[in-house]
């Protein structure tokens, strides 16, 4: 708990929420008495279930998902795919991706702190590369079915959703490209006509943990309606700072003569003013965002739906930190010498129009997103201690001077309404993306003060994206029990980079001899830099994916399906202009679904097998003495699995959710090479510089076997009240972080943790929230890397939040 003030938004970021609240209330001043929410379709009861107390049995609520383009029962859609609920969000305390992975099998996830970036993997496979505006992931991200291209949207805040549907396997027919693993669609609440209602949250924490956020729904006349929701949040950092050791004027002297040929000419004393020991701390929030929602229904057959967006974030980036800290020194320090900034901005627009032309119906899906941004970030991480200005360590920056990403949707799909022999859906997909970047990284021997060891700037001013597809899916109703779905979808991507160039430091002695910074114009000779990567590219190609099904209606409560599916994920370019291919898998998967125990229970299991071609990998390499970023294609990889999730009515005031994993996994012919690792000199000189075999190694982020466990009692109080005690629990045995397999300092160990919290909600539509989260405090590395020789590196990684806590209240109107 704390009594720290809330601290006001900084200018720009103000009047979105401003006005988000103002709206709300307004809303509440005039709003009639609540309405009781409407409550959710619900599982067929036998009429003589009796729970053990006696009284009428209660079911699960009846999940219904749009995964298949359509509304489908949760139970009765052959895919694998994890339903989350706005109250399950809200549960689990859900304001970011990162907060997600624990709920869905097979996934996982971690914070990238050079551009302040969420990554995703789901069945083992990911893309911790991702970060960059070349790279594309693994795992599609919508909104309300806006595709979200770039992956700092992963990180965008989760607030005021209907809920989230994680699809696991490809989904490449019906939600296109780059959803090679998955697709992850968050949807948004939606307005409600003839509707006064909304609500308002405030809570406080650990790290001076403040948040408030809120919707409203306002009816606009019989067939309008407008939803105002906004959402702050912010936290200290977790990431102390740590005084660096000073050494004595002769002790500095020694060791600059020692790499200076005995000589003192041009020595410095050491400014140990230049470390940072106060400020913002690395690993801190302060996200705000607020969203604007329209809906217009002039008719039954006719619905518009549209939302603008904002998003703000002026936190800090995630710190890598010594495994082993050094001696006297906590994990969670570090010797910083590079302040942390993050400056992130984003504006979204969606719209969805649907038509029903009587036993069609015809939809359009559109969005526009810009995205722009800054950033700084220590390198270096500390991981050495000056020992006089130019000697003992490095200092390394990651600055992205500037980013702006754009980009555009659209969708249009006809498909079949009223249930007929032959369900089916056409549709044309196209989207553009126009992206820029301009990303520093300064070396420098010792300190700041010191010498240049190396300095690039990598300017992209543009790279854009053209992407086409036109898909179809049709499933045959051959009898009631019998369901045989097909479907094909081709795609074009042409992709450019123009103009992109990697601009180095060419040690020219007449050039000022400062760190790289955002005032100095590589472009300008008198500079010292030249053009060492000539990036203009151009790729075009196309793949059609396809998928077979067949799903068996056991019963009116269970059914299985098999099917076989591909993925595609389009090549590209890297630095250098160079070309890497596609990647493409085909997946094999077989499910069961039951309900059971007169609506009490479900249960769904999955298994698969993926078999990959022309595998993507990427890193950052040096080449030339030029560091770039590389691409290649290993011969492939393969991944097996078992995914389960059920959920249980013990009572009907005991609920019981359970999912577990297992994952196998095994990666193809590459030798891969990273600035990332300390890796041993190439086995083969032809290839030089530092690289290892990577050939059969475990894919990073994959767990062999995972499990989360969820229970929740609710005590009934006289007056009418409830109070609900609720515990999560993860296991999960040890997994790789890297595909290079090293060794302890590459793997987080097997784990367990759980959250806990008690909820109490008064009839009077007041509630209070207390939650601790990762009570046992784990240390859980979620990448790593390692810097120096190859024998003795230094191990640093990127760790899931420590224990943290806090308390919410809230009113519902």
């Amino acid at each position: 708990m704390t009594d720290r003030p809330f601290r006001r938004p900084r200018p720009g970021l103000a009047t979105p929420v401003q006005i988000a609240v103002l709206a709300l209330m307004t809303g509440a001043a005039y709003a009639q008495s609540t309405p009781a929410p409407a409550p959710a379709p619900q599982a067929e009861n036998s009429p003589a279930a009796t729970a053990a107390d006696g009284k009428e049995s209660k079911a699960l609520p009846q999940v219904v998902v749009t995964a298949t383009k359509r509304s489908t029962s949760l139970q009765k859609t052959p895919i694998a795919v994890t339903a989350i609920s706005s109250s399950t969000l809200d549960d689990a305390h859900v304001t970011n991706m990162l907060d997600v992975f624990n709920l869905v099998p097979s996934m996982q996830g971690t914070g990238q702190g050079d551009h302040g970036i969420v990554s995703i993997t789901m069945r083992g496979i990911g893309n911790d590369s991702a970060k960059t505006e070349y790279a594309d992931p693994e795992v599609a991200l919508f909104v309300d079915g806006v595709f979200a291209p770039r992956p700092e949207g992963a990180a965008t805040m989760l607030f005021d959703l209907d809920g989230i549907e994680v699809l696991r396997g490809p989904q490449g027919t019906l939600w296109g490209r780059n959803s090679t693993v998955g697709t992850i669609n968050m949807k948004t609440a939606k307005p409600v006509l003839k509707d006064n209602s909304g609500y308002v949250e405030g809570g406080v924490g650990s790290y001076n943990r403040m948040g408030v956020k809120g919707a409203i729904n306002i009816p606009l006349g019989d067939t309008a309606a407008m939803r105002v929701a906004f959402i702050h949040e912010q936290h200290d950092g977790y990431v102390d700072y740590q005084k660096p050791t000073q050494y004595t004027l002769a002790q500095q002297q020694t060791a600059y003569a020692a790499s200076n040929g005995g000589s003192l000419t041009g020595f410095q004393p050491i400014n140990y003013n230049l470390f940072v020991t106060g400020g913002p701390k690395y690993n801190a929030q302060d996200q705000t965002a607020a969203r604007l929602s329209f809906l217009w229904k002039p008719s039954e057959q006719f619905r518009w739906d549209v939302s603008v967006e904002q998003f703000a974030d002026r936190g800090t980036p995630s710190m890598s930190l010594m495994q082993t800290p050094r001696s006297g020194e906590k994990l969670w320090s570090a010797l910083i010498d590079t302040a942390p900034s993050l400056k992130r901005d984003s504006t979204s627009i969606r719209s969805r129009m649907e038509y029903d032309l009587g036993g069609m119906a015809l939809a359009y899906v559109a969005g526009y997103t810009h995205f722009k941004g800054s950033g700084t970030y220590d390198q270096d991480f500390g991981v050495n201690m000056p020992t006089s200005f130019t000697t003992g360590a490095t200092h390394q920056e990651d600055n992205t001077v500037w980013t702006s990403y754009r980009s555009q949707s659209h969708e249009l799909t006809l498909q079949s309404t009223a249930k007929q022999t032959v369900d089916w859906v056409l549709g044309l997909y196209y989207a553009a993306e126009d992206n820029g970047i301009r990303f520093d990284i300064p070396i420098v021997n010792g300190t700041q003060q010191g010498t240049i060891n190396w300095a690039g700037s990598f300017i992209q001013p543009k790279e854009t994206v053209d992407s086409k597809a036109v898909f179809g899916q049709a499933t045959w109703n051959v009898n009631d029990a019998l369901h045989l779905t097909g479907g094909l979808r081709y795609t074009h991507d042409d992709r450019k980079n123009i103009g992109g160039r990697g601009w180095f430091w060419a040690a020219n002695p007449n050039a000022p001899q400062i760190p790289l910074n955002a005032t100095i114009d590589p472009t300008d000779p008198a500079n010292g830099y030249t053009a060492g990567n000539i990036n203009d590219a151009h790729y075009t190609g196309g793949k059609t994916t396809w998928l077979a099904r067949a799903t068996y209606d056991l019963s009116k409560t269970a059914m299985a399906y098999a099917s076989v599916s591909t993925g595609y994920k389009s090549g590209g370019s890297g630095d250098g202009g160079l070309h890497y291919g596609p990647e493409s898998l085909t997946n094999y998967e077989v499910g069961y679904k039951t309900t059971l125990w007169d609506g009490r229970m479900t249960f769904n299991v999955s298994a698969y097998h993926m078999k990959f071609r022309d595998f993507q990998f990427s890193a950052p390499v040096i080449v030339n003495g030029n560091r770039q970023f590389a691409y290649s294609n290993a011969e492939g990889a393969k991944v097996s699995g078992v995914e389960i999730e059920s959920s249980l009515l013990v009572t009907n005031d005991d609920k019981l959710m359970v999912s577990a994993a297992y994952t196998k996994t095994k990666l193809g012919a590459l030798v891969a090479a990273s600035n990332d690792y300390a890796l041993p000199v190439c086995f083969d000189a032809a290839l030089g510089g530092n690289c290892l075999n990577v050939t059969g190694n475990e894919l990073p982020h994959a767990p062999k076997f995972a499990l989360q466990l969820m229970y929740e009692h609710t005590f009934p109080l006289s007056n009418g009240d409830t109070i609900a005690p609720r515990i999560s629990f993860h296991y999960q045995t040890a997994n790789w972080l890297s595909v290079f397999n090293l060794g302890d300092g590459d793997r987080q160990k097997a784990y367990s943790t759980a959250d806990i919290s008690l909820r109490y909600v008064s009839k009077k539509n007041w509630y209070v929230d207390a939650f601790v989260r990762n009570v046992s405090d784990e240390k859980i590395k979620t990448s790593a890397g390692s810097s120096g020789a190859f024998a003795n590196a230094i191990w640093t990684a990127q760790y899931a939040a420590p224990r943290t806590f806090g308390v919410n209240a809230g009113y519902n109107f």
